[in-house]
C-alpha cells in the first residue's frame, strides 16, 4: 500500500491498562473536554471501566450504542464484534480524526492487530495507528512484579512491552526518586517506547493520536542512541519481558535470514511480542527493506525511501519478549550475512 492510500485510511489508538490507571477519566477528557479533535472513542462492553454516567442514557435499543456529544466526537459500546462496529462506522469514518479502542484487560492487542491487517472490510478502511498503554505511576511497579502461578508473563508487563507510547500517569502522586526509578525500569522493558507524563489522564492528543508510529517504517524514527549496549554492561537485567537492540552493517544474504526468521517465529513466536527491522539485502540495489511483527504475524516489504547513495548499510533489528538472549540473537543475525568467498558460484 502506498504512502498516499496508507493516508486515507482511520488511525486506530489502541489504548490498554489497568482497571484505576485513568482510562474513564482519558475517555472523559475526550469527549467533553477538548475540542481540537473529532474522535470515535470504541468501549469495550465487557471491560470494567464505564464512562460516566451523565455521558451515557440510561437505555439505549440500537444493536451498537452510538453516543454524539457536543464536541463531534462519538462513543460507541463494542458489543462482541469488533468488525461488526467498524463496518458499520465504516461510512461515517471520514467524519473522525481518528477512532480510541479502548481494550480493559486486554494484555496482547494481536488479535486486534491481525484482523485490522488481514480483514478487506477492516484494512480497506482503518490502520493501526499506534498502541498506547495507560499505566498508574503510583501502582504500575507492584503489578510489574506480580507473580503469576506459572511462571508466565502478567498482563503489565505485556502492555509495556507492546506499547509505542506509555502514558505514565498519576505522576503527582509519587516522588522524583520513584518516578525516576519506574522510569528507568520501563525502559530496560521496553525502551523503544515513548514514555510521557500525564496528571489525571490530560495528555496533548497529538502525542498519542496521528503518528503512525505503529508502522514498518517507525524503526527509521528512533534515536540511534537506543541501538547502543551500555546499559545492558552496567546493570544486570533481572526483568522476564526485555528489549533489545542490534545493529550491524552489511548486505545480509535473503534465504539465511528467512531462514532465520522462520526458525525463530516457529520456536519463539508467542514469547515475542513486537520485532521490528531495517534490512540491507546483497543483490537488492538501493531497495531498503523494513519489516515490523506482533508475535507470528510479520509485514514486511520495501521502505519508502531507498539507501542514500553514501548511507552507510546498516541493518537494525528491535526485539521486546520473553527470556530474549542479546549475544544469541546477535551471533545469529550475522551469521546472516552474506560474504563474498563463502558464496561464489
Amino acid at each position: 500500500m502506498s504512502a498516499t492510500d496508507n493516508a486515507d485510511l482511520t488511525p486506530i489508538t489502541v489504548i490498554t491498562g489497568f482497571l484505576g490507571a485513568g482510562k474513564t477519566t482519558l475517555v472523559n477528557y475526550i469527549l467533553k473536554e477538548q475540542n481540537e479533535w473529532k474522535i470515535c472513542v470504541l468501549e469495550n462492553e465487557f471491560g470494567e471501566v464505564a464512562i460516566d454516567d451523565g455521558l451515557v442514557a440510561e437505555s439505549l435499543d440500537a444493536p451498537e450504542d452510538i453516543i454524539t456529544m457536543d464536541n463531534g466526537c462519538v462513543c460507541c459500546s463494542v458489543r462482541g464484534d469488533l468488525v461488526r462496529t467498524l463496518g458499520q462506522l465504516a461510512i461515517r469514518r471520514k467524519d473522525f480524526d481518528a477512532i480510541l479502542l479502548e481494550t480493559t484487560g486486554l494484555a496482547d492487542p494481536a488479535p486486534i492487530v491481525y484482523t485490522c491487517q488481514t480483514n478487506p472490510k477492516i484494512s480497506d478502511n482503518y490502520r493501526i495507528d499506534s498502541i498506547v498503554c495507560l499505566a498508574d505511576c503510583k501502582h504500575l511497579g507492584a503489578h510489574l512484579d506480580e507473580k503469576k502461578p506459572d511462571g508466565s508473563v502478567n498482563e503489565a508487563l505485556q502492555q509495556v512491552a507492546f506499547a509505542d507510547k506509555i502514558l505514565l500517569n498519576k505522576v503527582d502522586l509519587v516522588n522524583g526518586e520513584e518516578k525516576k526509578a519506574l522510569e528507568t525500569r520501563l525502559k530496560t522493558i521496553n525502551k523503544f517506547a515513548t514514555v510521557i507524563e500525564t496528571e489525571k489522564s490530560r495528555v496533548p492528543l497529538e502525542k498519542i493520536m496521528g503518528l503512525n508510529s505503529f508502522n514498518m517504517e517507525s524503526i527509521l524514527n528512533y534515536d540511534p542512541g537506543f541501538f547502543d549496549e551500555e546499559s545492558e554492561k552496567k546493570i544486570h537485567n533481572l526483568e522476564l519481558v526485555q528489549s533489545v537492540g542490534i545493529k550491524f552493517e552489511g548486505n545480509l544474504h535473503a534465504q539465511y535470514f528467512n531462514m532465520f526468521m522462520m526458525d525463530l517465529l516457529r520456536e519463539r513466536a508467542a514469547d515475542l511480542y513486537r520485532t521490528k527491522g531495517l534490512l540491507s539485502f546483497h543483490g537488492q540495489g538501493d531497495t531498503k527493506f523494513v519489516f515490523q511483527g506482533v508475535h507470528e504475524q510479520i509485514n514486511f516489504g520495501p521502505s519508502q525511501k531507498p539507501w542514500a547513495k553514501d548511507e552507510v548499510r546498516e541493518n537494525k533489528f528491535v526485539f521486546i519478549g520473553k527470556n530474549l538472549d542479546s549475544k544469541e540473537l546477535t551471533a545469529s543475525l550475522m551469521e546472516c550475512l552474506y560474504k563474498e568467498d563463502k558464496n561464489v558460484a
